[in-house]
Formats: structure tokens, sequence, C-alpha cells
């Protein structure tokens, strides 16, 4: 059952530009725009703050989030909507070159942002520059005086970060504050140099009620006071198309379960992580990052990718 109250998303919103053999396509993307469309799917209503473009690229992005119910806190970006065209590696996985607008992105905490913040069910933060030190200070101000819950993801993108060591400050100063905080093993590899149990058990000690861990094809897990769980990954069926959503549907689902159920026990938190495994199974069935339901398997060719 969804919460009454909505849910804030902070962090980007931008074109998702993918070029491979087939040529190139373009997808409405951004880490913080799939989350909320993610919880917009999920029966959230849901609440984007972002930076966005005065121009076509910001149309279609207003447009994508007018189709799934989520509303739009804009800060006009002076230079344009944020771009990442992206190749594929070997695995699959994206490797992405940003735009300026991208490298620049930032967000104003105005009086919208902060009642927006302020009244949500849950606030969730998700690659933000935390190497910018005054953006991160009013994102910190602005959760101070949430009165729900915080989760936060750092997402960080080496061709946005423009200093390591900041941005791990940052990060760190927030996830302090946090109810939920996901790393996965790249984050892990890019922000400390490796080791996701060492970061999990320093966001612990530092503060944060639970940490979600995520580890590609390795699965998931939670730690949390008294709990320590894990997960593999869901078999579904159909070949993997596109893991670009993966992180994105795992933070959307698990937001979801901890509004709807706040797990306490290791039974409760096993399930949350089962139904995010599920949802980030489908997800990976098809092309681009929207959220997708187990449903959407229903009936699908295993021989075929999906659309």
């Amino acid at each position: 059952m969804a919460s009454v109250r909505p849910v804030v998303v902070i962090g980007d919103a931008l074109i998702d530009e993918i070029q491979d053999a087939e040529g190139s396509r373009e997808f409405v993307g951004g880490a913080a725009l799939n989350v909320a469309v993610g919880l917009a799917r999920l029966g959230f209503p849901a609440t984007l703050i972002a930076m966005v473009g005065d121009d076509e690229a910001g149309a279609q992005i207003r447009s994508y989030l007018d189709d799934y119910g989520v509303a739009l806190i804009a800060t006009i970006s002076p230079l344009g909507s944020s771009r990442a065209t992206s190749t594929r590696g070997p695995g699959g996985e994206p490797v992405y070159v940003f735009n300026d607008a991208a490298q620049a992105r930032r967000v104003r905490f105005g009086e919208a942002e902060r009642a927006a913040i302020a009244g949500a069910a849950i606030t969730v933060v998700s690659c933000m520059p935390f190497d910018d030190e005054e953006q991160t200070a009013e994102l910190a101000s602005a959760l101070a005086d949430a009165d729900g819950l915080v989760a936060i993801d750092p997402n960080p993108r080496e061709g946005m970060m423009h200093d390591r060591d900041r941005f791990v400050r940052g990060f760190e100063a927030v996830a302090r504050m946090a109810d939920l905080v996901k790393v996965g093993e790249d984050d892990a590899d890019l922000l400390y140099g490796g080791d996701l149990d060492a970061l999990r058990d320093r966001l612990r000690a530092d503060g944060a009620v639970a940490v979600l861990t995520t580890r590609g094809a390795g699965g998931a897990g939670v730690v949390a006071a008294g709990v320590d769980v894990t997960r593999p990954i869901a078999a579904a069926p159909g070949p993997i198309v596109d893991t670009m959503g993966a992180g994105d549907a795992v933070l959307s689902s698990a937001v979801a379960t901890l509004l709807a159920e706040h797990p306490a026990s290791a039974a409760e938190w096993a399930a949350l992580l089962e139904r995010a495994m599920d949802v980030a199974a489908a997800t990976c069935r098809f092309e681009g990052a929207l959220l997708r339901l187990p449903s959407a398997l229903t009936g699908l060719d295993p021989e075929r990718p999906g659309s």
C-alpha cells in the first residue's frame, strides 16, 4: 500500500544516447530520474528535483516524466540539458561520456525544494555532485529539516566527478544521515579502491541505519542492526539485454518495500532483497533503464530480447 505522502528524489536527469553496432538510440534517463519513475511505477507519488535545460532535450525529459506521473521541480541549466553518450563494454556494461551540462550539474535548494523534502515520506538522493562542497552543504541542510526517511546512492561517474577525495568526504557526510545507503562494487572500486565489505562496515559505523550492497551477478545484501542477509540474482526468462537500469531498479524496489513494510527482522530484509532482485532481473531483459515489473516477463519469448 503506497504511502499517502509523496516520495522525493534528488539528483540527475539526462538524455542517454546509446551507440552500438545497430546505430544510435536515445532514452530519457539519469539515475535519480530512473528511481523517481520506478517509484511511480511501483505506486508511489513521486517528485523529482533535478537540473533540466530549457531546450528540446529538456522538453523531452519533462514529457517523459509527465507520462509516468512524476512531478518535476527543475533547476534550469544554463548549459542546456545533460547528456550521456554510452558505448557497451564486453559484458554489456555502459561506458559513458558526459557533456558539459552533466559535468556542471547542480540543483537549487529554494523554498519549493525544501518544502517538498520536508513533507516527503522519504527523500532519495542519487548521483549528486558530492565533490561540490557548497552543493553538499545545501543538501545536508535540506535533509536536516526532513521529517521522513532518507536514502542515499552515491552513484559516482568518473566522467562527472572532478575530485574523488572531496566526493568521498561529501558522500560520507550525507550518508551519516541516511536510513538506507546503497553502494555497489563499482562504487567501492571508483571511490575507495575496492573492498565493498569494508565500505559497508565503514558506512554502518559512521551512522547509516542500513546499508544495501549490490554485486552485479553476485546478487545483493543488507546489513542493519542485528541483520546481515544476502540474496542471489533472480532467474528470469530471456537473455540479459541491458544492465543500465539494474541498480536504479534495485533502489526503487528497496525504497518501496522500506516504506510499505518497514523491515526489521532478517527475514523481512531478505524479502526486500528478493523483490529487488526480481525487479532488477525483469528490468535487465529490456533495453533502456525503465523499471520493469516481473509481470512484464509473462509470455516473453526466451529467445528474443525485450523492447
